[in-house]
């Protein structure tokens, strides 16, 4: 299951959001593994790999909802300090909608 702040859930649902960086010890996904967004429903991912936050460009940064890498990186920071701090690896997870998607009780 991958967690998102509520904010991010409707840039999910209109398929704006299409990838998210997460800081992990280890990798915790692989890619073709299926998983669920509450809020969204099912999602397949569809690709895994380490990054280096500070090498990630503005290209980079539209996909997970973001304009720029900055702002990108500015909101890493605030949602992972203590895993920043204690040198946890960054990995972008690339997804896609799964098709028939929907939770149960999701319009």
């Amino acid at each position: 299951m991958l967690l998102f702040k509520k904010k991010f859930l409707p840039a999910i649902r209109s398929g704006q959001k299409t990838q998210t960086i997460r800081l992990w010890k280890y990798r915790r996904m692989r890619s073709g593994q299926r998983s669920y967004i509450p809020g969204v429903g099912y999602i397949r991912i569809t690709e895994v790999e380490e990054v280096q936050l500070d090498e990630l460009t503005d290209e980079d940064a539209r996909p997970d909802g973001f304009e720029t890498a900055d702002g990108l990186r500015a909101e890493i920071a605030r949602l992972y300090p203590k895993q920043l701090a204690e040198g946890y690896k960054a990995y972008r997870v690339v997804f896609q909608k799964a098709e028939g998607g929907r939770g149960k009780g999701e319009r």
